[in-house]
């Protein structure tokens, strides 16, 4: 059984920094990619960065560029997401997810497996 959980959140101010886990287990595919999602209250679920399993593929959106930092430990099946200078419109519930598809970013649709999601509040 697929699962990934998904910790480090918290309240932290404008301008400081928490780094999210995402461990996973039960992957029975070779090749995929492992993304972080945010979604704030009354928005949409919008994809923040990706990362392919061999990490040699790095994706960021443009609202965390050179803030935020995606890294993966094979061997300890973990995927992390460090961010920096923080801002209140960070603020969000943030999920990990896999996508069995490769070679390409998949969109948020072909994600098949999810997180249950950890609070990141952002206070200025």
């Amino acid at each position: 059984e697929v699962q990934l959980v998904e910790s480090g959140g918290g309240l932290v101010q404008a301008g400081g920094s928490l780094r999210l886990s995402c461990a996973h287990s039960g992957f029975t595919f070779d090749d995929y990619v492992i993304g972080w999602f945010r979604q704030a209250p009354g928005k949409e679920r919008e994809g923040v960065s990706y990362i392919s399993s061999s990490g040699g593929s790095i994706y960021y959106a443009d609202s965390v560029k050179g803030r935020f930092t995606i890294s993966s430990d094979n061997a300890k099946n973990t995927v992390y997401l460090q961010m920096n200078s923080l801002r209140p419109e960070d603020t969000a519930v943030y999920y990990c997810a896999v996508s069995t598809l490769y070679g390409f970013w998949p969109s948020i649709g072909q994600y098949g497996y999810w997180g249950q999601g950890t609070q990141v509040t952002v206070s200025s």
